[in-house]
């Protein structure tokens, strides 16, 4: 397994070993020493798994007392996932970084406490997967919007991507609480 440096360098891609042959194929998506020795000791407390189909936008979700690491995969299709810095006290804050993630490709995606997480489905459908570092707090959860000129994120579609209503009255930037 190997960490693969991004634009904003606390957000990593993490690529597998994979071992393959003709029967399929086998691979660690997740081993805590091996991760460790990546610079990445963190303890998970919740997996989630969603279904999207194409065109769905998720996000740009984060928790502003309950701050979550994520470490997010793809195991049917494909999506190009997103992290946006809401550390107010980073050099990188309120950059975003974007990477394709797929089944395909096998890439996960760690995305530490302090950032606002989303994805688009690019694929048919999508099989999402991500371990969180704290619980899933509901009356804690924020929404930064997902088309806020001033991050500039380049979603990769034609169209208006699919939202939750939830997603729709995300806030900007400007308006949002965003970590110390």
């Amino acid at each position: 397994m190997q960490a693969i440096p991004t634009a904003i360098p606390d957000v990593l891609i993490i690529e597998p070993k994979v071992f393959g042959d003709e029967r399929g194929f086998f691979f660690e998506s997740y081993n805590r020493r091996t991760m460790a020795a990546l610079g990445l000791d963190m303890e998970f407390v919740q997996d989630n798994h969603s279904r999207s189909a194409q065109g769905v936008l998720r996000g740009m979700h984060y928790q502003r007392n309950h701050p979550q690491g994520k470490l997010v995969r793809v195991i049917a299709g494909e999506v190009y996932d997103v992290a946006v810095d809401l550390r107010r006290s980073s050099k990188t804050f309120g950059r975003w970084v974007g990477v394709a993630l797929s089944a395909e490709n096998k890439r996960m995606l760690w995305i530490p406490p302090g950032f606002a997480h989303g994805f688009l489905t690019i694929s048919e459908c999508a099989e999402f997967l991500y371990k969180t570092t704290d619980y899933w707090h509901p009356e804690d959860e924020r929404c930064l919007i997902w088309n806020d000129a001033s991050v500039g994120i380049d979603w990769p579609f034609e169209a208006e991507p699919q939202l939750s209503a939830k997603d729709k009255a995300g806030l900007r930037l400007d308006q949002t609480d965003p970590y110390p």
